[in-house]
């Protein structure tokens, strides 16, 4: 456990309060469901944005704006309606390797769970109720999420946390939903899980600032660095501790450690 430190404490909201932003929005993957003000649009839109989210910044942002506009700029009503010739038009997408064929299955899948659960939300927040736990809620997620029919090479595009991943994308969507404060950067949505309970969403940057600044021992970024970045981050602020993820990606994309 890190003992808090009022000098990393001081870098912690400095960093968050320079990061946290709506100037952040244009140049980050949250820009695509910031296009939306409903919840169901927001949660498909930022699934799939989030899931394409490895790489390049601008191509994720531009990918995923040409991603709503393939499902007509209305994402809820195209999971929940479109018709087989109109998923077979998403084939013509393509993000590094999550093609158009895993993007149809990914379709069918979050169809699936409209039906079954109410929607992404719906699942994640009622899991949750039931487990207290969101790693647990991971696991099922990805279970309940490949029940649907799908090609198995669609699968390594969602992380399983039950082989140790630290499933970045899937904490970073979370957070988008979950988290809610007065700047308006995430949405708030997903008001019965408590922001308390998430987990830091661990990249290369994050956990190279996490490692510099003494909030991360472990060398590989796996779920068992994730859940020790964030015990320790609990010790800065027990009710919201993911919100430094802005300190610490912010200043890991803008090379703090090499000023």
């Amino acid at each position: 456990m890190v003992v808090v430190d009022p000098e990393l404490k001081e870098l912690l909201e400095r960093l968050y309060d320079k990061y946290n932003r709506p100037e952040f929005i244009p140049e980050d993957p949250i820009a695509v469901p910031h296009r939306y003000t409903g919840r169901a649009d927001r949660e498909i839109a930022g699934f799939l944005v989030a899931t394409i989210a490895w790489g390049n910044r601008k191509a994720i942002v531009q990918n995923g704006h040409r991603l709503m506009r393939l499902m007509d700029d209305a994402p809820a009503d195209f999971v929940r309606n479109a018709s087989a010739r109109e998923l077979k038009a998403l084939t013509v997408f393509v993000h590094r390797t999550f093609n158009g064929a895993d993007l149809c299955d990914f379709v069918v899948a979050l169809r699936r769970l409209e039906e079954q659960f109410g929607g992404i939300g719906a699942f994640f927040e009622s899991r949750y109720e039931a487990t207290q736990s969101i790693p647990t809620v991971l696991a099922e997620f990805r279970r309940e999420f490949f029940a649907a029919k799908h090609t198995p090479r669609c699968e390594k595009h969602l992380s399983a946390i039950e082989r140790g991943a630290a499933c970045k994308r899937l904490c970073m969507y979370l957070r988008w939903m979950v988290r809610s404060d007065e700047r308006g950067v995430d949405f708030g949505e997903w008001q019965r899980i408590p922001m308390s309970a998430l987990f830091l969403p661990l990249d290369l940057h994050a956990g190279n600032m996490g490692r510099a600044l003494g909030l991360l021992k472990r060398r590989q970024n796996d779920w068992k660095a994730v859940e020790e970045i964030t015990k320790n981050l609990r010790q800065y602020d027990i009710t919201d501790p993911v919100r430094f993820d802005y300190a610490l990606f912010g200043a890991g994309i803008d090379g703090y450690l090499k000023a």
